[in-house]
């Protein structure tokens, strides 16, 4: 099987690379999601078996003042992306986020329910997944939340960096969530392409996210606990940490669908941690 990637140096693009390294990666010097005809070129030109758009705009407070680049590269790109799959009757697995919900309430969000995106961030990622929908053909969307890994900008890695100089810091506790592996991800969305293939009758949008859900203070105690790292974490609320988009207080994805029909469980999250922090020569002792 052929496998065409768009994306070649974000988080999930290179757990890809690690574990599927004979796929084609696409780079923004090879198709840059900022225009749309390039993105269905690649694909036109590549013809692949299978395609995963592990690539886009994730400038959550930048998207703010960029709007046009950010519904181009999130919610334009992807959808002619979905076209060319759709003539090429080929399965298209796409990455959005828990961003497109307004995370009110304390309920897991099911694939189905009502969206209401806060930012620009997630409005542009919902538009993505319009444009998927609406293309139709063999596609797999799947939400996803708080990515990390030993690659690119993450809150991991931002924990590591700010406990080399500090002993105590302030942590928002009340937006709750399933902190999510590049690794993880990336294995489902091989699992999706191969059972898309198979059966496209099971073509939709589905949640993924690691277990359990945690804050982001419990998942800073976390880190620090596994990395040996003496750091007091002290709660606090969203309000005292203001930002220029609004983040969902409530991110937690119910993925029982993606259970039932791709035979994937939810992971933890703690012990691909443990994972990361070993990758990164970051481990406690």
């Amino acid at each position: 099987m052929t496998l065409l990637v768009f994306g070649k140096t974000g988080q999930v693009a290179s757990a890809l690379q690690a574990i599927a390294p004979q796929a084609i990666f696409l780079g923004r010097e090879d198709a840059d999601l900022a225009d749309a005809a390039a993105c269905a070129d690649a694909l036109r030109a590549h013809r692949p078996d299978a395609v995963i758009n592990a690539a886009a705009y994730t400038a959550v407070d930048q998207a703010e003042s960029d709007r046009a680049r950010a519904f181009d590269v999130n919610g334009t790109a992807p959808a002619a992306m979905a076209e060319i799959a759709r003539d090429l009757a080929i399965p298209f697995v796409h990455i959005s986020t828990d961003y497109v919900f307004d995370g009110a309430g304390e309920t897991a969000f099911r694939p189905g329910d009502p969206t209401g995106p806060l930012g620009v961030y997630g409005a542009s990622k919902l538009a993505g997944e319009d444009g998927i929908r609406a293309a139709g053909g063999r596609f797999g969307i799947l939400r996803t939340s708080w990515v990390f890994s030993a690659h690119g900008k993450n809150f991991v890695k931002t924990m590591l960096r700010l406990s080399d100089t500090r002993e105590a810091l302030t942590i928002v506790a009340d937006q709750v969530g399933g902190p999510t592996s590049a690794g993880a991800i990336a294995r489902a969305c091989l699992t999706m392409v191969k059972v898309l293939r198979d059966d496209p009758g099971l073509s939709g949008t589905y949640h993924f996210s690691g277990a359990p859900d945690v804050s982001w203070a419990g998942f800073a105690r976390e880190i620090f606990q596994q990395a040996g790292r003496t750091v007091t974490v002290t709660d606090i609320s969203t309000a005292d940490y203001p930002t220029p988009a609004a983040r969902p207080l409530n991110s937690r994805l119910d993925c029982t669908a993606t259970a039932s029909a791709f035979g994937i469980a939810r992971p933890d999250w703690k012990e691909d941690l443990h994972d990361v922090l070993a990758g990164l020569g970051a481990l406690g002792h």
